[in-house]
């Protein structure tokens, strides 16, 4: 379920230190419910992405059809080129964190997609990514549900470069919100489930 934006900007998330300069794009509840000390099991599910093997989790067909056309026009476009992302085109926002994150857990890096973990917390995981188009960041959150118990919150935080940038968000917007956005939830609710049927099971 998507969400207001205040959903993400009036809770302390340490991200406002560190990200203030980036708006907020997109925010989502997840399907994700569990106890107060799974989030560290959330983080892993995000950054191991859908399992090897199993269609129960893999996003649906148009969501794989859009990433692959998304990454053919990057590389024939060149905007996803060493030199436009973390490090060259834009400083990593790890430069920007304070003493106590910067020695604390840094997190997983997220295998499928080129998002570098910036730090973690027991409730609160970023990674940033960067190419010709936008510097953005993923923002997970562990929050109290109506249920009372806890899910997951995902925000997305986004620095368009230039005028090209801006376009490059309009456009796609469509696509993320009709398409994307739906699918990658369904998916992550299902490998959410199965885990967590693992876990019982233990």
């Amino acid at each position: 379920m998507r969400l207001p934006t205040t959903a993400h900007t009036s809770r302390p998330w340490r991200i406002h230190e560190i990200a203030g300069d980036f708006r907020v794009e997109d925010v989502w509840a997840l399907p994700t419910p569990g106890g107060p000390h799974d989030f560290p099991h959330l983080v892993r599910q995000i950054a191991n992405g859908p399992r090897d093997g199993a269609t129960t989790s893999s996003p649906s067909l148009v969501y794989r059809l859009l990433f692959e056309v998304r990454w053919k026009l990057g590389r024939l476009l060149g905007w996803d080129k060493a030199d436009s992302g973390i490090g060259t085109r834009v400083p990593t926002l790890r430069d920007r964190l304070p003493a106590d994150l910067r020695e604390g857990p840094r997190g997983p890096d997220v295998r499928s997609d080129p998002f570098t973990s910036l730090y973690q917390l027991h409730d609160e995981w970023a990674a940033e990514m960067a190419n010709r188009t936008v510097h953005a960041v993923l923002h997970i959150g562990w929050v109290p549900d109506e249920a009372g118990g806890h899910r997951g919150q995902m925000a997305i935080l986004v620095k368009p470069n230039g005028l090209f940038g801006s376009a490059y968000m309009a456009a796609i917007k469509p696509f993320r919100y009709v398409w994307v956005y739906p699918a990658l939830l369904r998916a992550m609710g299902r490998t959410w489930r199965a885990s967590a049927e693992e876990r019982r099971a233990e």
